[in-house]
């Protein structure tokens, strides 16, 4: 099933989510007001809240109180992304030009730093402190995977145990709690709220390992970024150690830099395309989808479950 589909069943919450989004974000200040709306209607697929809303099925299904941590999640993530990008230097995002670029590093800073604030304040209107608590956390572990991600750049000795850290840190903890959080806001029991959190995190590590693979095999138009931006950047990644399993494709790699000319950075690329390392960097992705599908069996065997397992599948087999 194609995701459009079957986030089609939401259409209406999903909606609900928008202008709860949209609420969040407004300011007095008119180019912060403008700034947050360039982020917000640069759109994105919605999973995080997609999956918010499918993990609260399994419990009492309120929409007033799901769209609250649902909308405090994704402004979450939104903040992350123009933190990100001024790190990175991005210029372009899903297409489009990112805050940075349209405007300059200051006003992304406030931008990304202000809806954290908004986030945070959203939060606060939900009375369970364990939603607080698991939003925390998952800030805090954002925030070190960056620190992670900065300090290991070019760092080609680095390992793998090293890279599978960072992208929990970084992405497959925040899908693992919009999964716990859907459950925790809808008072599913301990028990199911832990293993979709557990799903979420199969999940995102999955997610994350195909973003990976997708930066080097996908076109700059599907991607909305130049190919092949991760290793330029001096991100290390999946395909990268697999590729550096080969010697003489290491001495290569491991020249790569800031500054390399296009032309050398897309040979790179060809020869860790050409390696195989992009299919045993599917095969990883595949085997924690395995685990996120055996997380499932455990579930009550409602709509939602099925959509859950659609989820996956679609994270796990996009298109490279």
């Amino acid at each position: 099933m194609k995701y459009k589909m079957l986030s089609s069943y939401f259409n209406g919450d999903l909606q609900t989510i928008e202008k709860e989004l949209e609420g969040s974000i407004r300011a007095n200040d008119l180019l912060l007001q403008e700034a947050c709306l360039h982020l917000l209607q640069a759109g994105g697929k919605r999973i995080r809240p997609v999956l918010v809303l499918l993990a609260a099925k399994f419990g009492e299904y309120n929409i007033d109180v799901i769209k609250k941590a649902a909308a405090a999640l994704e402004l979450i993530h939104m903040a992350s992304l123009v933190h990100d990008d001024v790190i990175d230097d991005a210029m372009l995002r899903r297409g489009a030009p990112t805050v940075q670029a349209r405007w300059d590093n200051k006003i992304a800073m406030y931008t990304g730093d202000y809806i954290l604030a908004q986030s945070l304040q959203l939060i606060t209107e939900l009375k369970n402190p364990l939603p607080h608590q698991l939003l925390s956390k998952t800030i805090v572990e954002v925030c070190l995977g960056e620190i992670e991600q900065i300090r290991d750049k070019y760092h080609f000795d680095q390992s793998v145990t090293t890279y599978f850290r960072r992208i929990k840190r970084k992405t497959a903890l925040l899908i693992a709690t919009s999964c716990q959080l859907g459950g925790v806001v809808a008072g599913v029991e301990e028990e199911i709220h832990k293993r979709l959190f557990r799903f979420g995190y199969y999940v995102g590590m999955s997610y994350q390992i195909m973003d990976d693979i997708l930066d080097f095999t996908a076109n700059e138009k599907v991607l909305g970024k130049p190919a092949g931006g991760d290793l330029k950047q001096g991100n290390i990644t999946m395909p990268v150690f697999f590729a550096m399993e080969d010697l003489e494709l290491k001495k290569e790699i491991v020249n790569v830099h800031e500054g390399i000319e296009d032309k050398e950075l897309k040979h790179i690329i060809s020869l860790i395309k050409d390696s195989g390392a992009i299919e045993k960097s599917v095969e990883v992705s595949d085997r924690y989808l395995a685990k996120a599908f055996k997380e499932l069996e455990g579930l009550p065997d409602i709509r939602a479950k099925k959509n859950l397992y659609d989820i996956a599948k679609y994270i796990g087999r996009r298109k490279f």
